[in-house]
């Protein structure tokens, strides 16, 4: 029996509320992938800051609660951390990621759902970028399946390199959660990890497909090779690659 979750629903009722007060506009395809009990992995695009309060809504048919994996230095703040404690979140170091993703196997195999970025970073570009490898390994050691997971359209409200656009928006915002992808204990965490980009790419591309045409300034939240005015993929990773050597640089002055 599920233990209840009132902090969790407290929040869910109140980021309802805020999506309702902004217009914005949902459509959630594919919730039927997600298990209603034993845990799954539920690997996520991530082109937005709000990315993660979105993406646990494709869960909630099932009535589940999402663990979302999230960098460390938010469980620092005071608010912010108690929240994501209460949660029951996992934090994330960068730096020495070990401890967390022993946290998340241990989750997945008490049943839960966790909510995981595959690509590690955002996506200037909106692409799926390469993947790391920690996402299947622990659907491998748990034995849970991975979901494959596109949020698109929170990027318009909040993403790197553009002003975040808050308030009454009423931007429609599509989730798409595709077929489970089962690991078996023998199989490469390479071809997986491949495959699994693979099918990401091509549920990005029918998201995108089935969602209002963008026009005007607007196609700055639009993949370049699909007409849009993001930087291509090849730009954005070096954009990124810039900010990776200025965070080491500054981490190994301090």
């Amino acid at each position: 029996m599920r233990r209840p979750e009132p902090l969790y629903r407290a929040i869910i009722i109140l980021a309802r509320t805020i999506f309702l007060v902004n217009g914005y506009r949902f459509t959630i395809k594919g919730e039927r992938h997600v298990p209603k009990a034993g845990g799954a992995v539920m690997a996520i695009n991530h082109t937005g800051y709000i990315d993660f309060v979105l993406a646990g809504l494709g869960a909630r048919k099932s009535h589940r609660w999402v663990r979302f994996m999230a960098k460390k230095s938010i469980w620092q703040h005071k608010v912010a951390g108690r929240i994501m404690r209460g949660l029951k979140h996992i934090p994330v170091d960068r730096h020495a990621g070990a401890s967390a993703f022993k946290e998340a196997v241990a989750k997945l195999q008490d049943g839960e759902v966790v909510g995981v970025y595959p690509e590690a970073t955002m996506s200037r570009s909106f692409e799926i970028k390469e993947l790391k490898k920690g996402t299947a390994r622990m659907a491998q050691e748990s034995g849970t399946p991975i979901l494959p997971t596109i949020v698109w359209g929170a990027h318009r409200i909040w993403t790197k390199d553009v002003p975040k656009r808050l308030g009454r928006t009423k931007f429609p915002i599509h989730i798409t959660i595709g077929d489970p992808i089962h690991v078996g204990p023998d199989d490469d965490i390479n071809v997986v990890t491949q495959q699994l980009r693979e099918v990401m790419k091509q549920l990005l591309d029918e998201t995108i497909a089935a969602y209002p045409k963008l026009t005007g300034d607007e196609l700055r939240f639009l993949p370049a090779r699909l007409g849009g005015t993001a930087p291509s993929y090849e730009a954005a990773y070096a954009k990124d690659h810039k900010d990776m050597t200025r965070v080491k640089d500054q981490f190994t002055k301090d």
